[in-house]
């Protein structure tokens, strides 16, 4: 479970979550408390749903156990006979604030992926920050409908009717705002500055700076990497799953994968069903890149094979495909390539137990938190455990 704890002027949540590894196929363990009330709400239910959003599959369902804590007044109790369901004053914001803890919650304990505030010391050469904040312009700021509708009680997603007039002026605001930018930046090369906000864009957003090359591989299994704020425990079959699944995606569902042929032809002989079943994934292998081609009597002839199979390798690599497929085909969400993908990545990815160089390690981490989803395998697995240098003091007293 992952503790969730927020309080605000508006309402407190707190209680715990399931970590997506828990979810489980059927709703239930699915609790809330509004004023230690307890309630149901398929609105609320909704919000943490979408916390867990591309961490659990679709049909999958978290546990949790929330608490809501406002003011009375704000809570309508007499929608329904039995007073488990109940009507807020404005149910945007609660679904906003129990959403957020969520999504909050996860990051912190490295569930899902975190962002890294850590403030940029060039952000204290901008004009916004510098130049002083006068009374004029305090005076401006206040009286303004956007400052208003943040500040005043209930309104932070409120739009003004009829307001529209106000933004009739918005394209000579935006061209005379581009214009007295323009000397500063032809000062400099865009291109590269914009590769280079990418690049920093991307360590933000996966929270996670190398801090040396040098790793230490645990049990020929667990990867340890320093990090600016603690380490890292990397798990390296998990972790190359995640790399392998992502790449073979885009690929697989992009163009063709690339195709080595066989200087030997290799013959596979199958039993009936396997090879109906082979048989029906053929136009799918081959967008991965497998060239199969029917041999009569449940054989075939495998002509060429994904160029990141080692030659040799052919027969067995196709039977374990056919065996892990098996596994999928209960998942109806499933189309059969992506069944495929996963097939391949969970095939392909090193073992645990192989020993691994200080560069292949690197390597492994590096294009790790260089995923869209770094944290998790596609089964819902961790891929790595972040221990944090505060997390480490408590441990020792500190």
């Amino acid at each position: 479970m992952v503790n969730v704890k927020e309080e605000t002027d508006y309402l407190n949540i707190y209680g715990f979550v399931g970590k997506p590894d828990t979810a489980k196929k059927t709703r239930g363990d699915q609790y809330f408390f509004v004023n230690n009330r307890f309630i149901k709400s398929a609105y609320l239910n909704h919000a943490v749903n979408s916390a867990f959003d591309n961490l659990i599959a679709k049909d999958s369902f978290p546990s949790y156990v929330l608490f809501i804590d406002l003011d009375p007044s704000q809570v309508d109790i007499n929608v329904h006979p039995t007073k488990q369901e109940i009507k807020f004053e404005d149910e945007k914001i609660i679904y906003a604030f129990v959403q957020a803890a969520v999504k909050h919650a996860l990051a912190q304990f490295s569930v899902a992926p975190s962002l890294d505030f850590t403030l940029n010391a060039d952000i204290q050469n901008l004009d916004a920050v510098s130049k002083p904040f006068t009374e004029e312009k305090k005076e401006t700021a206040s009286s303004s409908n956007l400052y208003k509708g943040f500040t005043q009680k209930h309104q932070a997603h409120f739009i003004e009717h009829g307001k529209k007039s106000e933004l009739k002026d918005w394209k000579e605001f935006f061209t005379k705002s581009q214009e007295a930018e323009v000397g500063s930046w032809e000062k400099r090369n865009v291109e590269s500055e914009k590769l280079e906000f990418e690049k920093e864009t991307k360590l933000l957003t996966t929270n996670f700076k190398l801090l040396t090359s040098n790793f230490l591989q645990l049990h020929n299994t667990y990867i340890i990497a320093a990090m600016q704020n603690g380490f890292v425990l990397v798990h390296q079959q998990l972790a190359h799953e995640r790399i392998l699944y992502e790449r073979y995606s885009v690929i697989a569902h992009g163009q063709q994968m690339p195709t080595q042929k066989s200087l030997f032809p290799v013959t596979l002989d199958l039993a009936a069903a396997d090879a109906v079943l082979l048989n029906d994934l053929l136009p799918e292998l081959a967008i991965i890149g497998y060239n199969v081609e029917p041999f009569g009597n449940n054989s075939f002839v495998i002509q060429g094979i994904p160029a990141d199979v080692l030659q040799g390798n052919e027969k067995h690599s196709i039977e374990l495909l056919i065996e892990q497929f098996k596994h999928f085909s209960s998942d109806v969400k499933f189309s059969k390539r992506e069944k495929l993908v996963r097939c391949m990545s969970r095939q392909h990815a090193i073992k645990a137990g192989q020993a691994l160089s200080q560069q292949e390690m690197q390597a492994l981490v590096e294009e790790l938190f260089q995923c869209n989803t770094p944290n998790i395998t596609v089964s819902g697995a961790p891929t790595y455990l972040e221990f944090k240098e505060d997390y480490l003091d408590r441990m020792f007293g500190k």
